[in-house]
């Protein structure tokens, strides 16, 4: 009686739990889905979403905000003719600045802007400042194309070529690039995911699963990351939302292919789809839990960063791995139980069938001959990567703005022909905001400065004074560069911005973000490997593989960046970044295979034997999801923005290197050589006949965790 009892009790769970969590699941994406709306209208791309907190460049911009009008937008009308500008285009270009003087107001000159000529008479530019859009970047698109309208309507006639550039207009065309991100972005994760799933799993429906399960995520995420910009006002920007997408796709199929491979094998010994995803979630479980709150703790470093896109995208990256991890663990085996073993057609796992037998696995083959001369291919590969990381020493220098790019848009175009035609000339200005009483003293010193070409007092309002300044030289070259710092060390008390200062504040911002976060990431991903794995020399070796598989990717980008793609500087935030997501990803899949070890060498397996065990099992899992992840990060080389390419360019050759190289032969082989010794100084360093210690506990033997290849 009572026996009937439980089993229909159990009935009823097995039933009514997978329901109910697909039932909390609709409630949840229902009460997200109107956040998750939102987080468009939350994410920028101002100046003011990318520079650093505390810098002086940061400090013009929120300033400049509250002078009357607002925040000035800067634009360049530039005329230009090979042979010599004829009189007729000088009168085109007066009309065509006089009619946008006419529809629009124009600040800090009186009457209409005077233009100023090349010394070869080849070019014509007009200098334009408006207040009009403020801070409104819809405002700030619309004032930008009404003017390239009204210039363009004599583009390329005869000859005559005219281009809008300055400040508001190369912020309006990087503006068109993340907008772009989204829905490409998207599309290409999604297309990307699908393929490999089709050829992993190999059936026309257990792919779809995973992937519309990402895709939930992915929607959750937006809420949640919408939450924390209201409640905290993180920082939202085009660059973090994209990368936080990849990493819901990346990271959560990741999940997904341990959990479905793991669900695989329990449903041939356990003959109920619920009981064998009960069994598989105890069983990789953990191991999700663990290797996600790695990736999760990494990212939150980023919070630690002075820079504002690095510290906007370290919590909407956790955001993006949890949210991935909650719906894999709770969603996904929901509806895979629903679905039933026929969900795996045409491969349907039978209860009480064996595995399909291969041929020799790629991962014993590689885990025999790293068994054989562990020292010998531990040395190699030590010598590979050391060779692959000297490519650093031909990365790029900083990349200029012109240079950030991937297809130059009509403000950099604009600005090449300001740079040949004013050589020696400023053709931007620097911005100084004085304090209100001092203004005269201050712009008294800004003309005795040394590479000044011209001051100006313009607005005046809250206390404080703008100056525009004109450098003898170029933008963002070694002279004008002196000159900024020559103005921040004399105007004591003032603030000295404007594009080429913002450049600088990012390269030392971000220099200084390096120093703190790096170590910092470091300390805590190495505390976690060592209260998993109960050991110091195991996360010793985890931790050093992943920082040698950081530098020999970003060698790799030395040896591609300038020679293949002709880039011609490299993004200051691109060794922070890759450092952070490289560390925390790459340790992710050295927790899979570490743990295993540990497990077959709880179970009583010989050090080498466990080693080579755990390789065999968990090598197919770790190169599918090391795939998957990789080319999620690739898909950010297609996007139009060079820092957004050199970044995922190098994440996913380090995941490549770490799952192909480092982890299947590197570790394994420092693994067998090391012996007990990696789990030093825990009790699996000891033989099992010294393990008790006083008051010590010997550890029972336990089962392994059976983790196969999908």
């Amino acid at each position: 009686m009572g026996a009937g009892k439980a089993t229909r009790t159990g009935k009823r769970r097995r039933r009514a739990v997978p329901w109910a969590v697909l039932g909390l699941w609709i409630a949840l994406l229902a009460l997200a889905g109107p956040f998750a709306a939102k987080l468009a209208d939350v994410q920028h791309d101002r100046v003011t979403d990318y520079l650093p907190a505390s810098a002086d460049s940061t400090q013009v911009a929120k300033i400049q905000e509250r002078l009357p009008g607002g925040e000035s937008t800067e634009l360049v009308i530039v005329y230009h003719r090979e042979g010599g500008l004829s009189a007729a285009d000088r009168d085109t270009a007066a009309g065509q600045v006089e009619e946008i003087a006419g529809k629009h107001e124009l600040v800090g000159r009186t009457g209409v802007p005077e233009g100023v000529p090349s010394k070869d008479g080849t070019t014509l530019m007009y200098p334009l400042v408006s207040n009009e859009p403020g801070t409104d970047e819809k405002l700030r698109d619309a004032f930008v194309e009404d003017v390239r309208g009204i210039a363009h309507g004599q583009d390329a006639r005869d000859g005559l070529s005219v281009e809008v550039g300055g400040t508001g207009a190369l912020a309006t065309d990087a503006g068109k690039v993340y907008d772009s991100l989204g829905g490409p972005l998207l599309y290409t994760t999604v297309a990307v995911v699908a393929l490999l799933l089709v050829l992993i799993y190999r059936s026309p429906v257990l792919w779809l699963v995973p992937l519309a399960v990402a895709g939930i995520a992915d929607y959750l995420s937006m809420g949640v990351a919408y939450g924390l910009n209201q409640a905290f006002g993180t920082t939202v920007s085009g660059q973090s939302a994209g990368v936080m997408t990849i990493l819901v796709f990346g990271a959560g199929t990741d999940y997904a292919l341990l959990l479905v491979s793991r669900y695989r094998e329990e449903l041939r010994r356990i003959e109920r789809p619920y009981d064998a995803m009960v069994a598989a979630l105890r069983g990789c479980g953990p191991a999700v839990l663990a290797s996600s709150g790695t990736v999760a703790v990494g990212l939150l470093c980023l919070l630690a960063a002075d820079l504002n896109s690095s510290r906007g995208m370290g919590p909407l990256g956790t955001v993006g791995v949890l949210c991935a991890l909650i719906a894999m663990l709770t969603l996904l085996p929901a509806i895979l139980v629903l679905l039933g073993r026929r969900v795996f057609w045409p491969l349907v796992p039978a209860f009480g069938s064996e595995p399909k037998q291969r041929r020799r696995s790629l991962f014993a083959a590689m885990g025999s001959s790293a068994g054989r001369r562990p020292l010998t291919v531990l040395a190699t590969g030590a010598v590979l990567l050391g060779a692959l990381a000297l490519g650093t020493l031909n990365l790029p220098g900083p990349v200029k703005q012109e240079d950030s790019f991937v297809d130059k848009p009509e403000a950099v175009t604009a600005m090449q022909t300001l740079a040949r035609a004013y050589p020696q000339h400023g053709t931007q200005p620097i911005d100084v905001i004085a304090p209100e009483e001092r203004a005269d003293r201050a712009l008294a010193a800004i003309r005795d400065t040394r590479g000044v070409e011209s001051a100006e007092k313009g607005r005046t309002g809250d206390g404080w004074t703008e100056i525009s300044v004109i450098a003898r030289d170029a933008p963002q070259s070694a002279g004008e560069t002196a000159t900024i710092k020559a103005l921040r060390g004399e105007l004591k008390g003032s603030y000295v911005g404007g594009d080429s200062a913002q450049q600088i504040d990012l390269e030392d911002t971000n220099s200084r973000d390096t120093k703190v976060v790096v170590p910092l990431v470091l300390v805590s991903v190495l505390l976690i490997l060592i209260g998993l794995l109960r050991s110091l020399v195991a996360p010793l070796l985890l931790v050093a593989a992943v920082v040698a598989v950081w530098g020999a990717a970003l060698g790799i980008g030395g040896l591609v960046f300038g020679p293949v793609l002709g880039f011609e500087g490299t993004d200051p935030g691109l060794g922070l970044l890759s450092f952070v997501f490289l560390v925390a990803l790459g340790v992710d899949y050295g927790i899979f295979l570490m743990h295993r070890m540990r497990e077959e060498s709880l179970a009583g397996a010989e050090p080498a034997a466990a080693a080579l065990t755990a390789l065999r099992t968990t090598g197919g899992v770790i190169a599918s999801a090391g795939l998957v992840l990789a080319a999620t990060f690739a898909v950010l080389t297609n996007m139009g923005l060079v820092q957004l390419v050199e970044l995922g360019f190098v994440i996913a050759v380090g995941v490549l290197l770490d799952t192909f190289l480092v982890r299947t032969y590197l570790v394994t082989s420092a693994s067998v050589a090391l012996r007990r010794k990696v789990w030093w100084p825990g009790a699996l360093s000891r033989e099992p006949g010294e393990r008790r210690g006083p008051g010590e506990q010997t550890e029972p033997p336990r089962q392994p965790e059976r983790v196969g290849a999908p």
